[in-house]
């Protein structure tokens, strides 16, 4: 699963023809997020179950948190300001840019978000979702919470 998942980071991080490059120092850098609704053409509500593809690479499972106002307007690791409005994430080594199927397994639901950060650093967590992110999945209320991740194929 680790070469696997090592071969992938490779091919993202040197395909150098994926929209979602980003390029630092040449000015913030941004792209629209969207709900799973938006990439799932077979889903019928912003609120789906999780539904593995061939498009999809899971990455595992853990523990997940999530970060919101107060880092509001700082520099992420790609360089683009932080909004907890939008559908981002912190992850230790995917590639910026990549996007990832997040899943509540407590409840089935699921977020698409973009990795723009570096984290978590604390405990044994797996990945940081913005406050809109963490809302869409139910995960406000608890703070944390056990999920799947999938990364999707550009």
């Amino acid at each position: 699963m680790a070469a696997i998942s090592l071969a992938l980071a490779y091919t993202l991080i040197h395909d150098r023809t994926t929209p979602d490059t980003i390029r630092l120092g040449t000015g913030v850098a941004s792209v629209e997020s969207k709900p799973v609704s938006a990439f799932d053409r077979s889903a019928s509500s912003p609120k789906n179950q999780y539904d593995a593809s061939s498009d999809e690479t899971s990455l595992g499972s853990g523990e997940a948190s999530f970060y919101g106002d107060e880092l509001a307007g700082n520099r992420t690791a790609s360089g683009e300001v932080f909004d907890p409005r939008q559908y981002t994430a912190a992850h230790r080594t995917l590639p910026l840019g990549s996007r990832v199927r997040v899943t509540n397994t407590r409840n089935g639901e699921s977020v698409v978000v973009r990795i723009n950060d570096r984290g978590p650093y604390h405990g044994g967590r797996v990945i940081d979702l913005s406050t809109a992110a963490a809302r869409t999945i139910g995960l406000i209320q608890s703070g944390t919470g056990r999920v799947r991740l999938g990364l999707l194929a550009s």
